[in-house]
């Protein structure tokens, strides 16, 4: 490796160790574990299937389209997951991440939480937008603090899940065409 990449990531490593916050802060922690599970894919495919069944027109398509543009974001995360390798940083917390998925590089939930953000601005109402935007940094940061994350995973996978984002509302009328059925 060069010595600007050794370079670099060294000061990752650095800067993501000074944001670390223990579990010692209780109510610190216990918020940053909230934001950081909020995150969670089941959760957000879970809360999607369940709006998708029990509603019908605007939301109901809503539903549809983002759970498959959150689909199409985690085969890109995963693909480069699996291509970089990178493994997480140290840590006690956030086991089931670290069993289920060693690699660090890009963060999904970053990834998920900006494409539900690009995604929510685009097709939701005013105040799904606004609650998207203000809870994307959040699960972000928790990733970070709470040490299953480098800084800069979390900014790869921002960056990944706008584009990705942008990319399902590109996609839209096709994803809507494939999957009308559904509606």
């Amino acid at each position: 490796m060069k010595h600007w990449k050794i370079r670099l990531l060294k000061w990752d490593a650095r800067i993501s160790k000074a944001l670390h916050i223990s579990d010692k802060n209780t109510f610190a922690a216990l918020v940053l574990k909230f934001f950081a599970h909020s995150g969670d894919s089941w959760f957000w495919l879970a809360g999607l299937f369940i709006v998708w069944l029990v509603t019908s027109g605007a939301w109901r398509e809503r539903a549809l389209f983002i759970g498959v543009g959150l689909a199409v974001m985690a085969v890109a995360v995963t693909l480069l997951k699996f291509s970089i390798r990178r493994p997480r940083p140290n840590g006690d917390w956030g086991q089931i991440y670290r069993i289920t998925d060693p690699h660090s590089f890009p963060s999904g939930h970053a990834a998920r939480s900006a494409a539900l953000a690009v995604m929510g601005i685009a097709v939701g109402p005013p105040w799904f937008a606004t609650t998207l935007v203000l809870w994307s940094p959040w699960v972000g940061i928790s990733r970070v603090a709470l040490s299953v994350h480098y800084l800069s995973d979390v900014v790869a996978g921002w960056i990944v899940g706008a584009v990705m984002g942008l990319v399902a509302l590109a996609l839209q009328p096709l994803i809507l065409q494939i999957f009308g059925f559904l509606l």
